[in-house]
């Protein structure tokens, strides 16, 4: 097990899980609960264009999440501009939801990359506001640099396409940024599997945020439990601290004094 104080400290709060997960996508509300409670996560990220916080004697998202067990993360998904991602920032906040975003602002609805130019001038309104930010951006080092110096409170490198599950494609852009920025770094998109999840905490980062890669699995319960494991793991092997590459062998039984 991690050391007790090995806690996921953003913007001065605390969380033991360094796993954070979305609510869309499941086959069922029920479903859906029973996996967050699997993951283990004290962090759920919710599209704010999906709760219905107009009316709000009517069923929502939010009648399944119990609010004092988990850290609400209104998301901006589906915005492309950043005066559309402002937008929906202030609404979350008046309607109560948190003032703890996860910023995104897409550039293509093919690939659903980021626009880092609009995602950085939304970042600066936001932070100005008093917001709490966390941006969804390329794995792009400048840009997070950028996005520190603005005063986001965490900074998150896609690692592949949003729902592609293919992993980390690029570790060395990802071990570029660790060595950028002081603010935590987190993993959001392309986690396809359990073991992408471990090689992204492997790497040092400090989280990772899902959700296709278990809303999308054939047993989504299973699959929350499995990546709940694979974060805490490759946290623990990251502090562990790995045995250098070698080219070469190196026998696993010292030779000297060995009786011959």
């Amino acid at each position: 097990m991690t050391k007790p104080a090995d806690k996921l400290i953003i913007a001065g709060r605390e969380f033991n899980s360094r796993l954070m997960v979305g609510t869309g996508k499941y086959a069922s509300m029920e479903q859906m609960v029973k996996a967050i409670e699997a993951s283990g996560t004290e962090i759920i990220t919710v599209a704010v264009r999906r709760v219905n916080i107009s009316d709000r004697s009517q069923e929502s998202l939010l009648d399944y999440i119990d609010l004092k067990k988990y850290t609400l993360l209104p998301n901006t998904a589906g915005c492309y501009t950043a005066d559309e991602a402002v937008r929906t920032c202030r609404l979350a906040r008046e309607a109560g939801l948190s003032d703890f975003v996860k910023l995104e602002v897409l550039g293509d609805e093919r690939t659903l990359f980021p626009d880092n130019e609009e995602l950085l001038k939304a970042a600066k309104i936001l932070v100005k506001e008093g917001f709490t930010v966390l941006p969804y951006t390329s794995d792009d080092p400048i840009v997070c640099r950028k996005l520190e110096d603005i005063g986001c409170a965490a900074v998150m490198p896609l690692g592949a396409p949003i729902g592609s599950g293919l992993g980390i494609r690029n570790p060395y852009t990802i071990r570029i940024i660790l060595d950028t920025v002081k603010v935590p770094v987190i993993v959001d998109a392309g986690v396809g599997t359990a073991s992408d999840a471990a090689i992204a905490m492997e790497l040092g980062c400090d989280g990772v945020l899902m959700n296709t890669g278990i809303a999308g699995a054939k047993e989504p319960i299973a699959m929350a439990e499995a990546m709940n494991l694979a974060v805490r793991a490759g946290r623990l092997a990251y502090l562990s601290g790995r045995i250098p590459k070698k080219l070469f062998a190196t026998a696993s039984s010292p030779i000297e004094g060995m009786i011959t």
